[in-house]
């Protein structure tokens, strides 16, 4: 793994160091250390008992209004890759475990990420609006950023082969179905093809909110279409009816340079490693206070008041840049693991969205028949600990939508905890968390209004001292949880039953 001490820190630094980004002081810190100038072993209930959500809050407010910094350039609050609220993020986080004295080491792991900015799109079907196309993440603009022109053209199967897309795309729109492959290479084909732009449709009659993922030149202007949308599209085409559309995406995908911050505490066996993350950035759209800026700060708040004891396992935190872009940061860090560094991880857990204002405690429901062996016993954890505390709880899939991806297709445990984004809340799960049915968990999910207001303290208290518990009880002893290792065909092995199902990678369908 290769670490710069690089420009692209030192900037945020110095750019929040311009800017008077607020931190929390010592003086609003307890005391660190134990009053007779021992720590004694971490314990979880006592680590427990330090979570605060005054503190919490405290940082949410000054979060928000580094969230502000991003202003001039988006004319909003943001915290996305790139722009000056993110640097202030990142400055705020480097600062304040740097207060934290010697009992961490700090790097900052600087690596290349993509980022993609839709401005204006439109896409007409024959005489309609077709209202439930939206633009790849990812794609790139329409030829001069116009209107194109053309009559759909069916691919067979679902455009995984070049052989799919017949000579008559060229010059049209190639009309896919979703399925198989990624939404990329539907997109990579369509284009050496000659096609103007591509559509995927759904299989089922929900929209398809997607990305194309990693850049191709052959990647072509690409919309995801509603099965509901597409299907009477498919019957005229079905009866060798002509169908026109005009596409028009106005976009630009960039390459800038952005930082992982990973801090690990100096004691403990650094050959058993606890680690676990959450993502420093958020949308364009809006502030991220609490995606991610409450898993951000919940661990924040568990690194400094576990300055108070002593580990027997070392712990990891990291804060990954361009997670929203598609998992860009923790992706490039495993990545960048040697094997033998590899191994030394004996768990990762991730903590995304930790305080959604129409909550339900959600266990990412991952299982040693899918994943790696250890996942299910930190599963098994979450709900012993909600159990204990006469909490309800509800599984969610686990399917690759946060940080752990990664980690799990690298044959690294994992699992983690959320409170639910653009999800739907049912009745049931009114009567075992309160809230609004037919709401989402988050409202304000991916938008303006992601700010201090749209945290449930409740829920993030909850939720930061069961992440607590989850670092002391690893950090005091692995005893009992599956041991690592793994050669390198188990762990091939494992990426690709894992792969089988996961349809996401990051917030939206790459599948």
């Amino acid at each position: 793994m290769v670490f710069f001490s690089g420009f692209a820190l030192c900037a945020a630094l110095s750019s929040a160091a311009a800017l008077q980004i607020p931190l929390l002081s010592s003086s609003n810190q307890a005391a660190l250390g134990h009053p007779h100038g021992t720590k004694p072993l971490v314990n979880s209930t006592e680590l427990q008992e330090l979570i605060s959500g005054d503190r919490l809050m405290m940082r949410a407010k000054k979060m928000y209004e580094i969230a502000k910094l991003g202003e001039e350039e988006h004319n909003h609050p943001t915290r996305v890759i790139g722009s000056a609220g993110h640097l202030g993020t990142l400055s705020y986080i480097y600062e304040t475990i740097l207060e934290l004295g010697d009992y961490y080491t700090i790097s900052n792991q600087s690596f290349p990420a993509i980022t993609g900015h839709i401005y204006e799109s439109r896409l007409v079907i024959g005489d309609g609006v077709a209202k439930s196309a939206m633009p790849m993440g990812l794609t790139p603009a329409t030829k001069d950023k116009e209107p194109v022109h053309g009559d759909l053209v069916f691919v067979e199967n679902e455009g995984c082969q070049a052989s799919d897309y017949p000579d008559s795309v060229s010059g049209n729109i190639a009309f896919v179905k979703r399925g198989v492959c990624s939404f990329g290479t539907k997109s990579e084909h369509a284009g050496r093809k000659g096609a103007l732009a591509a559509i995927v449709y759904n299989y089922e009659k929900d929209a398809v909110s997607g990305t194309l993922g990693t850049p191709s030149p052959d990647h072509i202007a690409t919309f995801g279409l509603s099965g509901e949308d597409a299907e009477p599209v498919l019957e005229k085409l079905d009866k060798g009816k002509r169908v026109d559309a005009i596409a028009y995406i106005d976009a630009e995908v960039n390459q800038i340079l952005t930082v992982n911050i990973i801090a690990q505490t100096t004691q403990g066996d650094p050959d058993n490693c606890v680690m676990l993350g959450a993502h420093s950035d958020s949308v364009t759209e809006g502030p991220g206070i609490n995606d991610d800026g409450s898993g951000t700060m919940s661990l924040l708040e568990v690194a400094t008041q576990l300055t108070k004891f002593n580990v027997s396992n070392c712990v990891r935190f990291a804060w990954w840049a361009g997670e929203e872009e598609g998992l860009l940061g923790s992706d490039y860090y495993v990545a960048s693991l040697p094997e033998k560094e590899n191994k030394k991880i004996r768990l990762f857990m991730d903590y995304d969205m930790m305080a959604s204002p129409n909550f339900a405690y959600q266990i990412y429901n991952a299982t040693n028949a899918l994943n790696p062996n250890g996942s299910e016993e930190l599963r098994d954890l979450y709900i012993k600990w909600y159990e204990n505390e006469g909490l309800n709880y509800t599984f969610i899939p686990f399917d690759g939508r946060s940080d752990y991806d990664g980690f799990i297709r690298n044959g690294i445990p994992g699992g983690g905890i959320a409170t639910g984004a653009e999800g739907i809340k049912s009745e049931k799960e009114v009567e075992m968390f309160g809230g609004k049915a037919g709401d989402w968990y988050d409202p304000c999910y991916h938008q303006l209004c992601d700010d201090v207001s749209n945290l449930n303290v409740t829920a993030w208290i909850v939720n930061t001292k069961l992440i607590a518990h989850s670092v002391a009880t690893y950090a005091r002893s692995l005893k009992g949880f599956p041991e690592r290792n793994l050669t390198a065909a188990s762990l091939s092995a494992t990426s690709n039953a894992y792969n089988e199902d996961i349809k996401y990678h990051g917030a939206k369908l790459f599948i």
